[in-house]
């Protein structure tokens, strides 16, 4: 299900652990998803933040699937769907 929202998402994503911290302290994001193979040290910033501000999180089960939802070609740990 979130795979597809990714996809018709394509340019309203914002891709990486790193990237969706920055634009979830900028209040721009209105869901992020993670994949649940990814590693928690890397996802736990993540889902952290957005239970905080009260963002809702969606989980995928795998990295690989996600990075080719947002089409690139390695997996990502998580994805930021812009508001």
């Amino acid at each position: 299900m979130s795979y597809d929202k990714v996809t018709q998402s394509k340019n309203e994503v914002i891709i990486g652990t790193k990237q969706a911290i920055k634009a979830l302290k900028e209040n721009r994001v209105k869901e992020v998803i993670i994949a649940e193979d990814a590693d928690v040290r890397v996802t736990n910033k993540v889902l952290t933040l957005a239970e905080e501000l009260k963002v809702p999180v969606s989980t995928v089960a795998s990295m690989k699937k996600l990075g080719q939802a947002c089409g690139i070609e390695v997996g990502a740990s998580a994805v930021a769907i812009k508001k």
